[in-house]
């Protein structure tokens, strides 16, 4: 029941803060908004202030802001519409929804490196056979503190600095031993590695396997920004890289798209980690989202802004005939890839084979 309840929040800001950019920025440039619905379904809750009615549904899988004026068959000419506006008032609008989720990814890492998250130590936990870690004597406990003179206190730091190193180069680790610092050079092996977008890499190994010794490490505000602002630009790159992999057919989507069932499980094992946990969780889950939403496809923001763009070239709208046709196909493209991602989470997270079990002979 947590995992569920925490589900639904983490589903729900993301979507208020999807939903609020398109929002704040309507009002902005003087567009009435009629409605901001969380949810869609049954009406649960709603309140009206101002000209705005705010609603609560039962299904929290999604939301929308409603704004007068923006279809066709609505439009009555009035200045606080949203037709009524120039194509640019209304690509910010349209923009400012993804735009909003990935300023709200920038917070939730600025907040990961402020609080602290949990890290990999440089302590050796193993050494693998036959690599340059064991030929060279460092054993199980040993830690290492520089590469080459260069400090290192993190697993992940040491990674950087071998991964990029060719085959047959020689590093100097400089290993803490009980009370001892020794300097010990070590022979470079490149091997295969699968990568995160599942292509194998070629990159350096010592050999060596870490501890389970993690500590909590944490930044100034200043240094927690930047660190942020970076790891921002990383997660961008590797989801444009990702994307681009799925369109050439060099990444297989049914590896790597994931849906409200998939976010759920995910949201689950971050629960079990921890609050800092959860919210790199949500910085991940807000870059994904303005990313996705801004691909120029028919229905999403990216797709609505490329028909803004066309408009302005032509110097008028689509007709309602060409329009409504681009609308229904995104739709059915949308909603096709839902039903290929929700099936594809099922047989992921093994629901069929638990439901057989549940109802198959006893």
């Amino acid at each position: 029941m947590f995992s569920l309840l925490l589900f639904v929040l983490v589903l729900s800001i993301l979507i208020i803060v999807h939903e609020f950019g398109h929002f704040i920025m309507a009002k902005r440039v003087g567009v009435k908004v009629e409605r901001f619905s969380l949810g869609f379904g049954p009406k649960l809750f709603s309140h009206r202030k101002g000209e705005t009615e705010y609603l609560l549904c039962a299904v929290p899988l999604g939301g929308y802001v409603k704004l007068a004026g923006d279809e066709p068959e609505d439009f009555k000419g009035g200045p606080g519409e949203y037709l009524s506006k120039t194509p640019w008032q209304r690509v910010k609008i349209v923009f400012f929804g993804p735009a909003l989720n990935y300023a709200a990814a920038l917070v939730c890492l600025w907040i990961v490196f402020f609080f602290g998250y949990p890290t990999l130590t440089t302590k050796v936990g193993e050494t693998i056979e036959g690599l340059g870690a064991e030929q060279a004597g460092i054993v199980k406990d040993d830690r290492i503190i520089a590469v080459d003179g260069k400090r290192v206190a993190y697993w992940d730091e040491l990674q950087k600095i071998i991964h990029i190193k060719k085959d047959g180069d020689i590093v100097k680790l400089s290993v803490s031993r009980g009370n001892t610092v020794s300097d010990i050079e070590v022979r470079i092996k490149q091997r295969d590695i699968p990568g995160i977008l599942g292509d194998n890499k070629s990159v350096g190994l010592i050999g060596v396997q870490p501890a389970e010794e993690i500590i909590k490490v944490r930044y100034g505000l200043l240094e927690s920004l930047s660190r942020g602002t970076a790891k921002l630009l990383e997660f961008t790159l590797i989801t444009y890289k990702a994307i681009w992999r799925i369109v050439t057919g060099r990444l297989s989507m049914r590896d790597s798209a994931t849906g409200p069932l998939g976010i759920f499980y995910i949201t689950s094992k971050a629960a079990e980690l921890g609050f800092i946990a959860v919210i790199h969780l949500m910085a991940v889950l807000n870059v994904s989202l303005a990313i996705f939403n801004l691909l120029p496809l028919p229905v999403l923001d990216g797709g609505h802004i490329f028909l803004l763009i066309v408009e302005k070239l032509r110097g008028r709208r689509l007709s309602q005939k060409v329009d409504k046709a681009i609308t229904q196909f995104g739709l059915s493209l949308i909603v096709l890839l839902a039903l290929f991602v929700f099936y594809n989470d099922l047989v992921r997270f093994g629901v069929f084979e638990r439901l057989g079990k549940f109802i198959g002979p006893r």
